[in-house]
């Protein structure tokens, strides 16, 4: 499966943003989805997945409350709803599709990725 995100941008603290993960190639409804971010100088950090059927939805601690992942297996497409952005969210935002329910949390168990897209949160 080919992923491309997308969505990214400028926007100032405590503004909404939403990033959109287009797939093809194959229908995600076959996937779990993740969505990871990296800041310059720091590791691939976990956002939050959504699971294949029943679409169980986790996020990280540090979004929890603001971020919410969501699919669309008929248009093929994950969203992350980004809510009351911190400049500490700045960082470039990947999805990755996993063929399996575990391990949701490890970026290194992702099978494929999108390309990424910049986030920046102003102050």
């Amino acid at each position: 499966v080919q992923l491309q995100a997308s969505g990214g941008g400028l926007v100032q603290a405590g503004g909404p943003l939403t990033l959109t993960c287009a797939a093809s190639g194959r229908n995600i409804s076959f996937y779990s989805m993740g969505w990871f971010r990296q800041a310059p100088g720091n590791e691939r950090e976990f956002v939050g997945y959504i699971t294949r059927s029943p679409s169980t939805i986790v996020t990280a601690d540090s979004v929890k409350g603001r971020f919410t992942i969501s699919r669309d297996n008929v248009k093929n497409t994950v969203y992350l709803q980004m809510d009351n952005l911190r400049p500490g969210d700045t960082a470039v935002y990947y999805c990755a599709a996993r063929w399996s329910h575990f391990a949701l949390h490890e970026a290194r168990q992702y099978d494929f990725w999108g390309q990424g897209t910049q986030v920046t949160v102003s102050s």
